[in-house]
């Protein structure tokens, strides 16, 4: 039978939406002893001879003795025969909580006694519940019981002295309330983790049958906590009556331990009620959100788009030195404004450079936000929208505040939002010649660009060709940055807008759909055609008339 025992007997832990109030378990438990054997087929002979009288079935010892079966609810209190005996005596009551319980024994004694014989509950009130993992838990030798931990010897003693404990005043105590420099004993006596649970022990008297109501002779069969939120645990967890309990002293007794979750099962009209309870609950939570929040949303004047940009300036690699940093600044275009408060540069950390592979990475993982308004003042056929341009350095530092220009690079504004993960490649000046690359070497001197927009076309410049010929670069290394656009605009809400309306505030406010795009087209035609019509006006009137007078001959 030994190999029949279940050695696992862990703790279980549940979750329920229901009260824990509604828990309950069935509690079995057996002698299997030889004992418990004998008793068994004496039992057995009795019945056969029942009918002739031989042997009365009174003189045998009752089956009551060796097994005991009973339900147990939440924190419902179970007395012992000890606790009968104590509570008897109005004298040994110190506590209101041993009067009720004075109250109660009387009450059991006048009626037909106490449904329970062997098995009996400590609830979370009870005074042997905050001492019972100090001393039962070591004298009970049953074998899946362990000797408790530091944290539960902690726990059980920080409970008992705040349950005896009485304020004599509401003062500061004068100690000191934040110790800086803890020590080892310090923080083993001090720091202890106390949560609101509720705990309860299902116990058992495994003494003979002349001999119960001793100490000595109770085990600890089941521990059940609670934290109120609808977190049960039990230990150990429930079985199929394979847990065995072992009492010590000259008769080691086996007893088998059957555990069983009985709880009434919700109907389905109870969980369909209790769903439309949440749905409501939760129907008027989200009215209560949006009660808070409002429908009235700030919203940017008419013909004006709104422009937010959450950015990050995420890693830069394959750059010549380390402790790189970067300077940023931003470049609005015509018809773009930004808040007076509104900052357009920046500047990151110094980061150090990390292998990856074969590539060196600083990570800035650098935050930025930017917020600007679109505003076109005359609507004219030839206006295309220009976006706002991010233009940025990369720059490395050494020990003697040495720095080096490693690239520069430029970012153009999205003009889809969303996410968007964009990687520019950075060039630099390059100066040809061993006495540059010497002076970049030792004194950190680097050409550099006194117009940042030379990266890309600058905005002062208004020719028709930019000429960078003979201008020397070098390609150094790249730059990731992570970007989150929002575009707001009342055209965007407005339910009643014409379809030719809303085609207008994509071409004016660059949205790229595919309309916008064959309108693109359409529009380049009719500049082409205007333009072509100019040119004719423009040529002398004879030339005309001549051209006219050969296309009659060649059609007649």
């Amino acid at each position: 039978m030994a190999e029949c025992w279940n050695t696992d007997t862990g703790e279980a832990v549940y979750r329920s939406r229901d009260a824990v109030k509604n828990l309950r378990i069935k509690v079995h438990i057996q002698r299997v002893t030889s004992t418990a054997a004998l008793s068994q087929h004496l039992q057995q002979e009795v019945l056969s001879q029942q009918d002739r009288g031989a042997i009365e079935l009174e003189t045998l010892t009752s089956q009551g003795n060796n097994e005991e079966e009973l339900v147990v609810g939440w924190q419902e209190k179970l007395f012992s025969q000890y606790e009968m005996e104590l509570f008897q005596n109005e004298s040994a009551c110190q506590t209101p909580l041993d009067r009720q319980y004075h109250t109660e024994v009387k009450a059991l004694n006048r009626a037909k006694g106490k449904r329970n014989h062997r098995i009996f509950t400590y609830t979370d009130h009870d005074r042997y519940t905050n001492c019972l993992p100090l001393h039962q838990l070591v004298g009970c030798a049953a074998s899946y019981i362990t000797l408790p931990t530091f944290l539960a010897v902690r726990m059980a003693s920080i409970r008992h002295r705040r349950q005896d404990r009485r304020t004599m005043d509401c003062n500061i105590p004068k100690s000191k309330i934040i110790n800086w420099e803890p020590t080892e004993e310090f923080v083993k006596s001090s720091h202890v983790v106390n949560n609101a649970m509720q705990t309860m022990h299902i116990m058992a008297d495994l003494g003979s049958p002349g001999r119960l109501g001793q100490k000595e002779n109770e085990c600890l069969l089941v521990t059940i906590t609670s934290d109120g939120s609808g977190t049960v645990v039990v230990k150990p967890d429930f079985n199929k009556g394979k847990d065995r309990i072992l009492t010590e002293g000259e008769k080691r007794e086996v007893w088998r331990l059957t555990l069983e979750n009985v709880s009434t099962s919700m109907k389905t009209e109870e969980k369909d009620r209790e769903q439309n309870m949440y749905k409501d609950l939760y129907v008027r939570h989200k009215e209560y959100l949006n009660s808070l929040v409002g429908q009235d949303f700030e919203m940017p004047p008419v013909g004006i788009l709104r422009y937010l940009m959450n950015g990050e300036i995420v890693s830069a690699k394959g750059f010549e030195y380390d402790n790189l940093y970067i300077h940023f600044f931003m470049e609005l275009p015509n018809n773009w404004s930004s808040l007076p408060f509104q900052s357009l540069s920046g500047v990151t950390q110094t980061c150090r450079t990390k292998t990856l592979g074969k590539e060196n990475v600083a990570f800035f993982s650098y935050p930025f936000n930017f917020e600007a308004f679109y505003m076109c003042e005359k609507e004219s056929e030839e206006s295309v929208p220009q976006w706002p341009v991010l233009y940025f350095k990369v720059l490395s530092l050494d020990t003697w505040q040495r720095y080096r220009t490693e690239g520069y690079g430029y970012l153009l504004f999205p003009a889809i939002p969303g996410k968007h993960i964009i990687t520019c490649n950075t060039w630099r000046p390059l100066q040809t010649g061993t006495v540059s690359a010497l002076r970049r070497f030792f004194i950190g001197g680097s050409p550099e660009l006194e117009d940042q927009s030379y990266v890309r076309i600058p905005g002062t410049f208004k020719g028709d060709r930019l000429s960078r010929f003979g201008f020397c670069t070098e390609t150094t290394g790249s730059v990731t940055f992570n970007l989150h656009c929002i575009q707001q605009a009342r055209s965007f809400v407005d339910a009643t807008m014409l379809k030719k309306r809303r085609q207008k505030v994509f071409d004016q406010l660059g949205g790229f759909s595919q309309q916008g795009a064959v309108c693109t087209i359409l529009e380049a035609f009719q500049r082409a055609r205007r333009k072509m019509q100019e040119a004719r006006e423009s040529l002398p009137r004879d030339l005309i008339n001549t051209t006219s007078q050969l296309k009659i001959e060649s059609s007649a």
